[in-house]
């Protein structure tokens, strides 16, 4: 149910290019090619199963939680949307 000047659906499907979008994101940050045997950051072997799972893998797990916590998370709503700006 839209209001104003906008057609029906249009919400979702601004719903739906924001999470196809975010995916998008997510999936050109995955490492890809080779990867390593041992982390980049530590030095330690990269596990065998970790390798197979993902594939260009350049850290061990425990680096890569130290560098999934702290990523930066930008809060800029470029769609404009009142709602997400009131938080």
């Amino acid at each position: 149910m839209a209001g104003g000047w906008t057609r029906d659906g249009a919400v979702q499907d601004q719903i739906e290019d924001s999470v196809k979008e975010a995916v998008d994101f997510a999936r050109s940050r995955m490492p890809a090619g080779d990867g390593e045997t041992f982390c980049v950051m530590c030095g330690e072997e990269i596990a065998e199963a970790r390798r197979k799972a993902l594939p260009g893998a350049r850290t061990c797990v425990a680096c890569q939680e130290k560098r999934d916590s702290s990523a930066a998370r930008s809060s800029f709503n470029r769609r404009g949307c009142k709602d997400s700006q009131l938080r």
